[in-house]
């Protein structure tokens, strides 16, 4: 489960980075109901609410911490009380004061995966702290770390030389897969953590042509990396490609989320797609999908498909700008 949207409002300026308010009653909730479905891993960031989601995350894991999985991330600044994004520091030392103040927002004694946040980090400034998350890993403070990146030679800076690194968190979705990073983690023996399975909600089927974002929601904005949206609108040529694959993704009575979700465990036996859930009833459908487990041969090589025929029409100049649409350098989350 990803815990992105459910951490809250927080800021760039008055450029927002949440998903809009939310009801932490009810997430508390839908993380503890995610846990009885067998869901495992939570996936959060210190900077996801400037704090608040940690410590969402710790209140309804108190009584469970050993069934979770608790994944975190570190490396973007931000000030608690004014919920403000402040900055970035790469260094050694802020790294050691993040993780304390990580384990006690979450109210644990350890993070099972520990992951740079700095998708874009100089290899050489990112190899620099292997030495310190080693020693946190020797601590007892963290199990294992990684990298929230979409940069290959990112990633594999940590896969070849990290002893304790365990995983590459990354876009993956059944409209952006993403080959060479999965190459990779196949190479390193690195888990492939996916952010984006969803499309940000358009693989939920919920949103059409007219749909409008609010202007708190982080999709409500126009950003450059932020691709599935513009101008507080789905970008109609996602749209279209999320019906061009519905019917494909649905054909054996799994609803679009389920579909997507079976394509990426069918995609790859690595893969751990976290979904964001905000209530209670999204999470009962994305943990059903569990049961129902990758698409079929037949189903995923359909899907493909129609894949391979979208690919070719987006060189038409009028999707060209936005297939694909590389991750810039201040790419969040």
């Amino acid at each position: 489960m990803g815990c992105w949207a459910i951490a809250g409002p927080w800021a760039e300026g008055r450029t927002p980075l949440g998903w809009g308010a939310v009801d932490d009653a009810e997430s508390v909730r839908a993380i503890r109901r995610a846990l009885d479905l067998g869901v495992t891993l939570f996936d959060t960031a210190d900077t996801y609410g400037a704090g608040h989601g940690e410590r969402l995350l710790g209140r309804a894991l108190a009584r469970r911490r050993d069934a979770a999985v608790i994944a975190t991330k570190w490396g973007y600044t931000f000030d608690e009380q004014t919920r403000q994004a402040t900055g970035t520091d790469p260094s050694p030392a802020y790294l050691h004061r993040a993780v304390r103040a990580s384990l006690r927002r979450l109210g644990t004694d350890r993070i099972d995966l520990y992951q740079l946040h700095l998708a874009d980090l100089p290899v050489a400034r990112a190899q620099a702290l292997i030495g310190t998350l080693e020693e946190l890993v020797t601590d007892g403070l963290i199990r294992a770390y990684g990298w929230s990146t979409d940069r290959t030679e990112r990633a594999a800076a940590f896969g070849q030389d990290a002893p304790h690194a365990a995983a590459v968190q990354h876009g993956l979705s059944v409209l952006r897969d993403a080959p060479e990073l999965l190459d990779l983690c196949e190479k390193y023996d690195l888990a492939s953590v996916n952010r984006g399975p969803l499309g940000m909600g358009l693989l939920t089927g919920k949103y059409h042509p007219a749909s409008t974002l609010p202007h708190d929601d982080i999709r409500g904005m126009t950003s450059g990396w932020l691709e599935w949206f513009r101008g507080g609108r789905p970008a109609p040529e996602w749209l279209r490609r999320v019906q061009a694959v519905r019917e494909a993704l649905t054909a054996d009575g799994r609803t679009l989320a389920q579909g997507a979700l079976g394509w990426i465990w069918a995609r790859s036996d690595r893969t751990i797609p976290i979904p964001g859930c905000r209530t209670v009833a999204q999470v009962e459908e994305n943990a059903a999908a569990l049961t129902l487990g990758p698409l079929t041969p037949d189903h995923f090589a359909e899907v493909e498909h129609r894949l391979a025929a979208l690919r070719a029409a987006a060189l038409r100049a009028a999707d060209r700008p936005y297939w694909p649409s590389p991750m810039l350098p201040t790419a969040r989350p």
